[in-house]
């Protein structure tokens, strides 16, 4: 995502969810390659933030996941 629109949606959403909340959920996407980010809501704030990440493993059984970042 490029960095100017990330700053303009917390700065339009800064009412709603906090530039902390904003970076976990965007860090939760950028950690995953293939699976989904879930966020949970009660009484309009984010209480949870889920990852579920899928790993692709090919026909020779070894999996499709990419070295860790450090």
């Amino acid at each position: 995502m490029n960095t100017d629109v990330e700053v303009k949606l917390v700065k339009e959403n800064t009412k709603r969810v906090s530039v902390d909340v904003a970076q976990e959920i965007l860090r939760a996407v950028d950690g995953i390659e293939y699976g989904s980010v879930e966020i949970v809501i009660h009484d309009g704030k984010v209480v949870q933030i889920e990852c579920r990440e899928k790993i692709r493993v090919n026909q020779s059984g070894s999996s499709g996941r990419k070295a860790s970042k450090a």
